[in-house]
């Protein structure tokens, strides 16, 4: 008897082994579906040379203080530590799935104690009756026949590889986003110096119409106007003021962690390394291995799997429960006694009327096939449209660039002439006026541009997915 026990378990061990290891599934042949868009942008023109893979971003953002803060990032971001803690949950769950391909082999110990009285004992005697058990097998293991637990488990192991996906775009995001912040941060920071400049020299201009007033040379009028322009360069610091304390936070946000004391108060744009440029003739295919269109596609395969899972509920299951062990009523017997034990309960389940369950289910995961399809080119759509409009954005900004460099320097050159003049009593001061808030309207503008300038390079880092090199 143990021999042909021995030999039994043996074989449904072997049988689940061999199921699981060639056992097909009934999930239809997955196929991409072709990307929706051209091959290549309508902006730029010439051959592309670049070989399309990701470049490491300490290669992109060659400036020391860019490359500290988002060191910073990577380390202590919240959002990014959450979405790597995501993939151990969804690593782990894929596991659990995986388990349910071979048996799980338990061991059991159990202890039974009852007393009966004379007239149900059967030997007409009152008495405590006691049984021990000690068993070791596996329980309602369903031999994978057409492919159900397979399908499931790759199903499994797509969300699991679209969560490392989702986890890399995360933190391409936060590259680029701490990376902006830290731009934008230096931008108000100079927005601010200009500012609190021009409330200095409207203030020195206002106090000099002041004792020209007293003297008489100069009119109330043009007392009131150079203190109006006074006090808008005084709220305008204000607002700056307040704007780069917001920057400052949102960056230790991002960064997870305070703005390190020793890291340089750069406060011109000028003073930051500038990104790269990007080179003619881009292809479409770069999108590929953008992390997001990644994490799509192996959401598609997961819901195609699915389907094999759906299908599989339509043909039989085949479920063991087996075990080996002892019984005894003496516990100082169960081991060494002849009490050894056994079961082995195959189970064949036939579905024969569910009231179309498996009909429904089967059409339930074909459309989330095709929604995960829809979802995938829309995807890469967005990614190409995003693509398109930074570049769109970059053929127009060196020649904004040059434009407002050179109304900068007309402006600057206004100023100085109106200035002149008036202080030679040739123009009025109202000229002055009109001349000043041009020349510090274009200082704003020239900075935003210069601003525009290296965060349409971010945009075109992060839309491919990370450089084009």
């Amino acid at each position: 008897m143990p021999k042909l026990l021995t030999g039994t378990l043996r074989f449904a061990a072997l049988l689940a082994l061999a199921f699981a290891a060639f056992a097909c599934t009934l999930a239809p042949t997955y196929r991409r579906p072709d990307a929706p868009i051209p091959s290549t942008y309508a902006q730029g023109s010439g051959e592309w040379q670049g070989a399309g893979w990701i470049i490491p971003w300490k290669d992109f953002f060659k400036d020391p203080n860019i490359q500290r803060v988002v060191e910073l990032a990577l380390v202590n971001n919240r959002d990014l530590r959450i979405a790597l803690l995501n993939i151990e949950k969804t690593r782990a769950l894929y596991r659990v799935q995986r388990a349910d391909l071979l048996p799980t082999i338990e061991g059991t110990a159990s202890s039974s104690n009852q007393r009966l009285p004379a007239d149900v004992s059967g030997t007409g005697v009152a008495g405590v009756y006691r049984q021990y058990t000690a068993s070791l097998g596996f329980s309602a293991f369903e031999l994978d026949l057409f492919g159900r637990i397979r399908s499931l488990t790759e199903q499994a192991l797509e969300t699991f590889y679209s969560a490392e996906n989702d986890a890399q775009t995360a933190q391409l995001s936060l590259v680029a986003e701490t990376a902006g912040m830290y731009l934008q941060l230096v931008a108000d920071r100079e927005l601010l110096d200009i500012t609190r400049a021009t409330y200095e020299n409207r203030k020195r201009q206002y106090e000099l119409m002041v004792r020209k007033f007293n003297s008489g040379v100069a009119s109330m009028l043009e007392v009131s106007q150079a203190k109006s322009i006074m006090e808008e360069a005084r709220s305008n610091a204000a607002r700056y003021a307040t704007q780069v304390g917001q920057d400052e936070n949102a960056l230790a946000l991002l960064m997870g962690t305070p703005i390190p004391e020793d890291l340089p108060m750069v406060r011109r744009l000028e003073d930051v390394q500038k990104l790269d440029d990007v080179p003619p003739g881009l292809p479409s295919m770069l999108l590929e291995r953008r992390p997001d269109i990644q994490s799509a596609e192996h959401l598609l395969k997961g819901a195609n799997a699915n389907i094999g899972a759906a299908r599989a509920n339509f043909f039989p299951t085949v479920t063991l429960t087996g075990a080996l062990g002892t019984i005894s009523t003496d516990y100082d017997n169960l081991f060494t006694g002849p009490a050894r034990a056994w079961s082995f309960l195959p189970q064949v389940t036939l579905p024969i009327f569910d009231t179309g369950r498996n009909i429904a289910r089967l059409r339930g995961s074909e459309a989330d096939r095709d929604i995960a399809v829809a979802q995938y080119e829309k995807s890469i759509q967005t990614a190409f449209r995003e693509v398109g409009d930074a570049l769109v954005q970059r053929e127009n900004i060196v020649e904004q660039l040059s434009a407002e460099t050179s109304m900068l320097a007309s402006t600057q050159k206004s100023y100085d002439l109106a200035l002149a003049r008036y202080n030679v009593g040739v123009d009025s001061y109202l000229n002055v006026l009109d001349s000043e808030r041009s020349l510090y309207s274009a200082r704003q503008s020239y900075i935003s541009t210069l601003l525009l300038r290296e965060t349409n390079a971010l945009s075109v880092y992060k839309a491919i997915g990370g450089g084009w090199k």
